[in-house]
């Protein structure tokens, strides 16, 4: 009985901090956005090897990412993000640099439309959310190879958790959206979340998120330390860590 309810305890809290998408430092599925939200005052810093399959084709080899990631509000998640740049990539080599000398910047903002089962109980909630919308490199120019704004994007997610039995799986659909060339992620994304009740600190995670398929898991050690694995187009490994303070 005792285990029951600690299990139960555990089910009630986790499904709230277990989604955090840390290929851009975000909550969300594992590339693709879901309208799930941190707890409110979560802070999480992390890092994450980037498999070259799942960056764009700037990078042509495998890179490291880290991040910053504060939810100010139950509504509203600001995130920054720092991408690792070879020094060979960027023309370096010649003046005697080699390996990871620089860095893409970037900021995600979040934005809570609508709390699932807001009005009425089948209501899924809704976020507004960007990463990489703007750039001051190449003129600002975000369309093609001359600009930055590697990681752009902009999208509108919803997000439904459906009980089945004594067990749970969340429904995720988005639309991304943005205008480059060589890295377009224009059109629909879904994926589908399993927290097992038996065990609710793993969290399992199928997804479509507009260009590829991808299967992963996360993970939350001791509600502080939260791992990340996942397989592009099932077969490329790409995987972090992060650690998670809750200020309230």
């Amino acid at each position: 009985m005792l285990k029951r309810i600690l299990i139960s305890c555990l089910f009630l809290y986790c499904p709230f901090i277990l989604s955090a998408q840390l290929t851009y430092g975000t909550t969300g599925l594992l590339h693709a956005p879901s309208a799930e939200m941190q707890a409110d005052k979560t802070v999480m810093l992390g890092a994450n090897f980037m498999n070259k399959e799942i960056t764009p084709p700037t990078w042509y080899y495998h890179t490291y990412n880290y991040y910053l990631n504060v939810t100010f509000f139950p509504w509203l998640e600001v995130a920054y993000t720092c991408t690792l740049f070879k020094a060979e990539a960027l023309g370096l080599g010649p003046y005697g640099y080699t390996g990871f000398t620089n860095q893409d910047r970037y900021f995600s903002i979040r934005l809570r439309a609508l709390k699932e089962g807001q009005f009425w109980k089948y209501m899924p909630a809704v976020v507004l959310g960007t990463s990489d919308p703007y750039t001051e490199s190449g003129d600002g120019q975000i369309s093609s190879t001359d600009g930055n704004g590697y990681f752009c994007r902009f999208y509108i997610a919803a997000t439904k958790h459906i009980p089945i039995g004594h067990e749970e799986i969340g429904l995720h659909i988005s639309y991304l959206y943005n205008r480059r060339k060589e890295y377009k992620l224009n059109g629909v994304a879904v994926g589908v979340t399993y927290n097992p009740s038996f065990h609710p600190q793993l969290r399992v995670i199928a997804e479509y998120d507009s260009k590829d398929f991808a299967f992963g898991a996360t993970y939350l050690l001791f509600n502080h330390l939260h791992a990340q694995v996942e397989l592009q187009r099932m077969k490329y490994f790409t995987g972090g860590l992060a650690y998670k303070i809750y200020l309230k």
